[in-house]
């Protein structure tokens, strides 16, 4: 088990990529959660758990995002997975 914290800014807002996210990371056994941010940069933020391999997956989708989205830049940084996700949902 492995976790990657993610940060992407781009247009990424109000294009569906939450919803996106959510419907991807649970096609791949994923659990964490995923949200908009807006401070200190407007973008997205998402946490990732499970086998590397599905995680890696799921960071370089991202990179690439919906059709709709533009992807500028991803962040991650690689976590100690904890187990404490049950699923993967949309944080408000």
């Amino acid at each position: 088990m492995v976790c990657a914290h993610i940060f992407i800014t781009g247009d990424v807002l109000g294009v569906g990529f939450r919803s996106w996210t959510v419907w991807k990371a649970k096609n791949l056994g994923l659990f964490g959660w995923v949200k908009n941010v807006y401070q200190p940069r407007e973008g997205v933020e998402a946490v990732f758990e499970g086998e590397k391999e599905k995680v890696e997956k799921m960071v370089e989708l991202c990179k690439k995002g919906p059709i709709v989205s533009w992807v500028k830049n991803v962040k991650v940084e690689w976590e100690k997975a904890t187990g404490e996700f049950k699923e993967f949902t949309i944080q408000r």
